[in-house]
């Protein structure tokens, strides 16, 4: 009974996790956004914009959206193959294969990609994505 307690005590004293799911996201009504899972448990993690150039992420239960502040590489529907975002003390670095097809009509897929998030002083954490772009004139 009281390992049971235990165990119960430790799961309500976790933390949530630094890179958390972001939910059910929408299409932008113009423009591209790219829809990136953890590769492992494939949850929705984070989701990228073109125009505006941003980037929403799940951060210790907390979704944010940080703004770009670097890209580098070829642009392709409207993202650099490695991007930074910042804001609110969150840095996170997104690299991403991005891969267009015939079959995929106003999208690409991602069939790899990074997500780096650093903050001050605190751990960093680096998770291995995957996706698609989805795009609308």
């Amino acid at each position: 009974m009281i390992a049971l307690l235990l165990a119960v005590a430790a799961q309500a004293a976790a933390p949530a996790p630094l890179l958390g799911p972001i939910g059910q996201q929408r299409l932008p009504a113009k423009g591209c956004a790219a829809y990136l899972w953890n590769a492992a448990d494939r949850q929705l993690v984070a989701m990228a914009v073109a125009d505006p150039a941003t980037i929403r992420v799940a951060i210790g239960g907390r979704t944010v959206d940080l703004a770009l502040a670097t890209g580098s590489g070829p642009a392709k529907l409207g993202f650099a193959d490695s991007a930074e975002y910042r804001g609110d003390g969150i840095t996170a670095r997104l690299t991403m294969e991005v891969v267009q097809q015939e079959q995929l009509i106003a999208g690409a897929r991602v069939p790899s990609g990074s997500l780096q998030i650093d903050r001050p002083g605190q751990d960093g954490v680096v998770v291995p994505v995957a996706g698609l772009i989805g795009c609308r004139a």
